[in-house]
């Protein structure tokens, strides 16, 4: 191999290992892999709280970080901010929960 297809070789290995790098996650930022799954996890607590009744999805904000999901805003009563919480850890992918809601 002549050197010039080396050097080039070593490049697109660079680049490559720079790309990845990348897009892996750490303790304070996702990967984009991650990203999208805590997306969909969003959108799935999001769904299941506006079925109930009891809750209204406006006033209930849904955060989500690497499959833990953070509930805050305001609620009516602490049955509803409860109710919340066990609809949030029945989505599959959710680790935990973080409640930081506030009755009103």
């Amino acid at each position: 191999m002549n050197k010039i297809g080396f050097i080039r070789q070593l490049v697109v290995v660079l680049f490559l290992a720079v790309f990845m790098a990348g897009c892996a996650g750490t303790q304070t930022r996702e990967s984009t892999g991650e990203y999208l799954d805590d997306s969909v996890i969003t959108a799935k607590v999001k769904a299941e709280i506006m079925k109930d009744p009891m809750l209204k999805v406006f006033q209930i904000n849904v955060e989500t970080f690497k499959g833990e999901v953070q509930l805050s805003g305001f609620v009516n009563s602490a049955e509803a901010s409860a109710r919340a919480v066990q609809i949030t850890r029945r989505v599959k992918g959710v680790t935990s929960v973080k409640n930081s809601m506030v009755v009103k």
